[in-house]
């Protein structure tokens, strides 16, 4: 079998990879049937020439690889027919800006393996950069911060070496932030991510009701859960499983940390048809106190009502007018200051492709040798033969224009 690993054609562009230097030449002393190629790129965050001294070629053409890997989408007319492709298509929500992509996928009789379909039985994603997005939007709202307050001047995080880099930064500066209250929303694997670079800062945890109730005499944050911001419309007792759902039966609780809260950064995973947490009634009202929002999730105009829009590493940061709804300066003092870059693990791309190829190698590599016997490759592949497989019969309406 041979793979490639292609380059990313996306703008902007996208440094990732979806292995490592080290981790393809690992993979072909391992298995003596693979043969692993990467195609000529200047845009990754290893070079070619780091793939070459691992014994890895580097070439022009991969059309005569079986299996290609890329991070982000591969733009239609690059597609090449009758190949297996691993990325992320972002067609599975039915995102309508991707139909045609899709469709093309189709039509050029390609396998596609959408590394966000990559699941354990359980549901669970094996393969991920959520954890590095946690981590840049952490990094990134507490610079915004600086930034609308004039209180310090952070780095831009594509600017430093590493994770750790980060984190000497951000240490530098806890001196220099006044008893301010931090409220992340998501206990995944962003908002762990995100968790991580507070605790990192030395940051004190507090628990919602002391954060709620309570003032400080330096900066804290608190991490909640869905159960923290809903709540039952009809007064009774919160059901995790029932959020999910049915989650027509709730209605967002935001609004008590909002009178609190300096900074929201929201690392949720948000479900089609959950309440909308952080609302423009939220914003618009006297007793808002959050002035400065880091959107990890950045569903546009979706539960966060200051989202509008995408913001990129060149510039990270917006402002919102809670009363017109509309963009503004973010250091005007009535708007409030939005990051909402959506590649944000591309500012780490070393680190985060290691984390990412390293469950690569562990679960999908693996799937090819070993007939599949964990049925990985079966739930994530999307596309046969010309033709949605079962387990995606629904983006059909989808495909075919009628939704």
């Amino acid at each position: 079998m041979k793979v490639a690993l292609i380059k990313e054609r996306k703008n902007p562009p996208d440094r990732r990879v979806v292995l490592t230097p080290k981790q393809a030449k690992e993979l072909i002393e391992i298995y003596p049937d693979l043969d692993i190629v990467v195609e000529k790129s200047d845009l990754r965050a290893f070079s070619d020439e780091e793939y070459s001294e691992m014994g890895i070629p580097v070439v022009e053409d991969v059309s005569d690889a079986d299996v290609l890997l890329g991070v982000k989408e591969v733009p239609v007319q690059a597609l090449i027919p009758n190949k297996k492709y691993f990325f992320f298509s972002h067609t599975i929500k039915k995102q309508p800006y991707n139909r045609p992509l899709l469709q093309a996928i189709l039509d050029k009789n390609i396998d596609l393996y959408d590394h966000e379909t990559i699941v354990d039985d359980q549901g669970r994603r094996l393969v991920a950069f959520g954890y590095y997005a946690g981590v840049v939007g952490a990094y990134n709202t507490i610079r915004a911060y600086g930034k609308k307050t004039g209180l310090f001047d952070l780095p831009r995080a594509i600017d430093l070496k590493d994770k750790n880099a980060l984190y000497d930064a951000l240490k530098k500066i806890k001196p220099l932030l006044p008893p301010l209250k931090i409220v992340l929303t998501g206990k995944g694997r962003v908002g762990n991510g995100a968790k991580e670079v507070l605790d990192a800062m030395g940051l004190k945890e507090v628990s919602p009701e002391e954060f709620l109730n309570q003032t400080f005499k330096e900066p804290v944050y608190t991490q909640i859960d869905v159960d923290w911001y809903n709540k039952r419309k009809d007064g009774g007792t919160f059901d995790f499983q029932e959020f999910f759902t049915r989650p027509e039966l709730y209605e967002g609780d935001f609004g008590k940390f909002t009178k609190v809260a300096d900074i929201y950064i929201a690392g949720h995973f948000y479900g089609q048809g959950a309440p909308y947490i952080l609302t423009k009634e939220h914003l618009q009202s006297p007793d808002n106190q959050i002035k400065v929002v880091g959107d990890i999730s950045c569903d546009i105009n979706g539960p966060v009502a200051s989202t509008i829009k995408a913001s990129t590493i060149d510039n990270p940061i917006y402002g919102y007018n809670p009363q017109t709804g509309e963009e503004m300066d973010y250091k005007d003092e009535k708007a409030i200051a939005c990051m909402t870059v959506d590649n944000l693990p591309n500012e780490i791309a070393r680190d985060a492709s290691e984390g990412f190829g390293e469950n690569f190698v562990k679960y999908i590599i693996p799937a090819f040798f070993n007939g599949d016997k964990d049925g990985i490759l079966k739930r994530a592949q999307m596309t046969h033969k010309g033709q949605l497989t079962e387990r995606f019969k629904y983006l059909q309406d989808y495909v075919d224009g009628k939704e």
